[in-house]
């Protein structure tokens, strides 16, 4: 797995301090992007929180994943939580070092009493004596939240900087791509009360049986009256419940709960699926993305192949990517009207922000929002395994097009044959196929294929020529 240091500068570590007026919670920002540019510490929020333990609570549940390693948990994670502000709300973010649970905690308008909350994504300091600090928080006394430097330090930047070097692997990056690409194809499967949520999750394991064991069954959650039911069966109308331990972050927000959505795909064919667990709490959502198998995470799925192998996807992109505002909710039908491009296309250029970390998708609001990972967009495209593959094939002259919806690649010493239905889906003849079934987004042999189609139809001498690209 490729690695760099990733280097946060925070002017000061975040901190709970208390007086006699309440609580002051300050967040503590490195680098951002905001709608001026970069600021070396942003400031998006100064007020009180409505609900101050739940929010503590739930920020400390996005801490908890960012350090946490659900599969082969040799290595503690240590990537400090991302924040955008959206004009109306506050999401902290989060991925586990394992990169199969996506952690987010959105802080909603009604979850806010103070000046309007700004508009810009950055890393903010969750520290370890900030965290026990959140954990022993109690009572009813006010908390004031400050996400960024108070207005002192803006001006005179007095102090030392703490700076953290924290490791960000590729596969990271490509996690928040992906997560969102499955996200956006999950529907509401099922909506339980506060006091069923409650005895509904403190049933499921803590620990993986069996010592994380990959080889174990996933499990399925059917709708039961008032409840859930746990079955080892996909029957109609399941859930997957893949690594059911991979939801203990849940438990920090339980006693807040208002109630719990559950989020799947619509059809899975018996095959393990991604899903999402919503905890709603007073003023604020607790979600977590589950990878389809404890082990497999989100970066391996593919489902951002194909807008990343298609250059109008990469001009669309751009001509989007200058009408968002970090908003909250993003209107694909305005977007289209303003860009001139359909719905469809709009989408696609959407995915492909999505893998520069520009946008995330909310499954209980049904709609993309915008944000601006402070990382290197490229990189995240250049060292997608299967994407390089698939060009270097191409480059090789290894696709041989057919007439019909056939064609021939060429990979090592052998020659794989690939297959598109009329739904536009293609299969092959490789071991990726009889293994995943398009379950994790095309092989190298069929996106060099769509590649080389393109090629083909976007040249016209090609078309006259009738050669293969």
């Amino acid at each position: 797995m490729s690695r760099s240091l990733q280097a946060l500068a925070y002017a000061r570590p975040s901190s709970l301090t208390t007086d006699r007026q309440g609580h002051l919670l300050g967040l503590e920002t490195a680098g951002g992007l905001t709608p001026v540019g970069p600021e070396e510490h942003p400031r998006f929020f100064a007020g009180f929180l409505r609900s101050p333990q739940a929010a503590a609570r739930g920020l400390l549940a996005v801490a908890d994943v960012a350090a946490a390693r659900y599969h082969q948990r040799t290595l503690r994670a240590s990537l400090d939580p991302v924040v955008t502000a959206n004009g109306d709300r506050l999401r902290f973010e989060s991925f586990s070092g394992c990169c199969g649970v996506y952690a987010r905690l959105d802080v909603l308008p009604e979850g806010l009493d103070g000046a309007d909350t700004g508009h810009g994504t950055t890393n903010v300091d969750v520290n370890n004596p900030l965290r026990e600090a959140l954990s022993r928080l109690a009572g009813d006394d006010p908390v004031h939240l400050r996400v960024g430097p108070d207005e002192l330090a803006v001006t005179t930047r007095e102090g030392p900087v703490v700076e953290k070097k924290v490791p960000l692997p590729d596969r990271w990056l490509r996690g928040f791509a992906e997560s969102q690409v499955v996200s956006a194809g999950f529907d509401l499967r099922a909506e339980l009360s506060a006091a069923e949520a409650v005895r509904f999750l403190r049933t499921l394991p803590r620990t993986a049986a069996g010592g994380g064991a990959t080889g174990r069954a996933p499990l399925w959650v059917v709708p039961a009256g008032a409840s859930l039911r746990a079955t080892t069966r996909p029957v109609p109308g399941a859930v997957c419940l893949p690594g059911p331990e991979r939801l203990a972050a849940l438990q920090r927000v339980l006693r807040h709960a208002t109630g719990l959505r559950v989020y799947g795909p619509a059809a899975h064919g018996g095959a393990a699926t991604a899903s999402a667990w919503e905890v709603a709490g007073p003023g604020m959502r607790l979600t977590l993305t589950l990878s389809p198998e404890p082990h497999r995470g989100f970066s391996g799925e593919g489902g951002v192949l194909e807008a990343l192998a298609t250059d109008d996807a990469a001009a669309d992109a751009e001509l989007v990517s200058v009408l968002l505002a970090w908003e909250p909710r993003i209107d694909t039908a305005d977007l289209a009207e303003q860009s001139g491009l359909t719905v469809q296309r709009v989408r696609a250029a959407l995915v492909r922000l999505g893998t520069a970390g520009r946008v995330g998708y909310d499954a209980a609001e049904a709609a993309y929002f915008h944000r601006e990972l402070p990382y290197d967009a490229a990189r995240a495209e250049r060292h997608n395994p299967r994407l390089a593959a698939a060009r270097a094939l191409l480059a090789d002259g290894a696709v041989a097009l057919s007439a019909d919806a056939t064609a021939t690649v060429a990979s090592g010493e052998r020659r794989y044959q690939v297959r598109e239905s009329a739904g536009g889906v293609p299969s092959c003849t490789c071991q990726w196929w009889a293994d995943h079934r398009g379950r994790r987004g095309p092989c190298k042999h069929a996106l060099a294929v769509r590649m080389a189609r393109r090629t083909r139809t976007a040249t016209p001498a090609a078309r006259t020529s009738g050669g293969t690209r």
